[in-house]
């Protein structure tokens, strides 16, 4: 028997975890207590953005990435919002540019000085008014600029203009509760949705209609996720009737059965999955845990192949993670994650050791 058919080849089996030094982290920093499952932290080449408590209404903290150490308690943060801030991203297209849904049913649109915040910011850019309750998530379109898209406690989905703050498309009925995740495809011209009744939809906003949908994809009754992986697929995270979590890789085009499927642990921590769609590796973080597990995902099966864990003393608040573009590649770097402790921000760097 040969020794190929034990042990699969792949390239990124010793993928290797390991946080910076404690000079290199980002210290003193209040992060939001909000219960929503959200990353609370948003990265791009340029800055770290991490939501942060706020007496009367809603902030998120703007930091350079070198600016690492301890951060002064008077620092400028970003405070238009007059409610909580539940979700923050950046826009793929444009480093200067983030977005942020609020308990106060606005999304709001800010444009970061080039160096950074020296006074506190107020005024956004824009502000796109159309929920009627708290606005959970938002994401940018991958690929057209200018286009955010928000989802509320409503049960509605909606699809911005930035540019010019008008709605492009209104998407309401198509969820009868609440909206745990949303992710775009590749080419943006699909999303996938979770939702608390259990379901997995893939919507095409143009048309409006649900083209696939997945009815109790996770049994359980805890929050789950979906995310688009690259060749179409999806990647789902949820708890099974036992609160075990489990992972899930779906097809697109025959949603009847799993293609994977495995069970994790029984710990209550809903699970946050990151896809680097270069090397087909799904990380996943569980809120509350020490630990993040990668996965591979590959043409044959099994289809989802357990890597390896990094695991830390200390539980993680929320996560962020690094396009691509921001990544060290001089020094094998795959993926870098902004780690939120109670006080502080770790950076943890992914690698692939090579001779």
């Amino acid at each position: 028997m040969s020794f190929r058919k034990v042990v699969r080849q792949s390239k990124f089996r010793h993928v290797f975890g390991q946080p910076v030094k404690t000079e290199q982290c980002y210290d003193d920093i209040r992060v939001s207590r909000v219960t929503w499952d959200s990353t609370f932290c948003a990265v791009n080449p340029s800055f770290v953005a991490i939501i942060v408590e706020a007496s009367g209404g809603g902030a998120f903290l703007v930091l350079p990435l070198h600016k690492t150490g301890r951060i002064d308690k008077s620092y400028p943060t970003v405070c238009g919002h007059t409610g909580p801030v539940l979700d923050i991203d950046w826009c793929p297209h444009n480093d200067h540019v983030i977005a942020s849904g609020s308990e106060d049913c606005t999304v709001m649109v800010w444009q970061i000085p080039e160096n950074g915040l020296t006074q506190p910011l107020t005024e956004p850019v824009v502000v796109l008014e159309g929920h009627s309750k708290r606005v959970g998530i938002v994401t940018w379109h991958p690929t057209a600029r200018n286009v955010l898209l928000s989802a509320g406690c409503d049960n509605v989905v909606s699809i911005w203009n930035v540019g010019t703050a008008e709605e492009l498309y209104r998407l309401d009925g198509l969820h009868p509760d609440l909206i745990y995740s949303v992710s775009w495809s590749r080419d943006g011209a699909r999303f996938c949705t979770a939702c608390k009744d259990k379901s997995v939809r893939v919507i095409d906003p143009r048309r409006g209609t649900v083209v696939a949908e997945k009815e109790r994809a996770h049994e359980g009754a805890r929050p789950m996720r979906a995310i688009f992986l690259a060749d179409g697929k999806i990647f789902t995270t949820g708890f099974s009737r036992m609160s075990e979590r489990q992972l899930a890789l779906w097809d697109t085009e025959n949603l009847e059965e799993p293609m994977g499927l495995q069970e994790l642990d029984s710990s209550n921590g809903a699970l946050l999955p990151f896809y680097d769609p270069d090397t087909n590796v799904v990380y996943v973080c569980g809120k509350g845990d020490s630990s993040i597990r990668y996965f591979e995902i590959t043409e044959e099966p099994p289809y989802i192949h357990f890597l390896n864990t990094f695991t830390s003393k200390e539980p993680q608040r929320g996560m962020g993670w690094m396009p691509k573009r921001g990544l060290d590649v001089s020094k094998c770097e795959i993926a870098r994650f902004y780690k939120l402790h109670e006080r502080k921000c770790e950076p943890i760097i992914m690698t692939v050791p090579r001779k």
